[in-house]
């Protein structure tokens, strides 16, 4: 039992969980974005070196971020993440 007599719903554990995963892959990606958009896009424009037509600053921060970020939420999904029925305990699962 919880704080005050309340039995906190063992839902939410796992939604923590889930949301940690969420927001760790979130900063991630920030800082890869912020680090090759300002690290490489912070010379002139003469200066710059091209990734597949592309200045490198844009297709390393923004290209490659969602190739890169969309494959590590397909691989961290089913590592962290779990169905949970969305009715109440106190329905006591009857459906109908």
């Amino acid at each position: 039992m919880g704080q005050g007599g309340f039995r906190e719903d063992p839902r939410y554990a796992q939604t923590r969980k889930e949301v940690i995963v969420v927001l760790v892959l979130l900063i991630a990606n920030i800082l890869w974005w912020f680090i090759f958009a300002y690290g490489l896009g912070s010379k002139p424009p003469q200066e710059y070196s091209y990734v597949l037509g592309f200045p490198a600053w844009f297709f390393w921060s923004c290209i490659a971020s969602l190739i890169v970020f969309s494959i590590l939420v397909v691989l961290v999904i089913p590592m962290f993440f779990k169905d949970i029925p969305l009715d109440s305990e106190s329905e006591g699962g009857e459906r109908g």
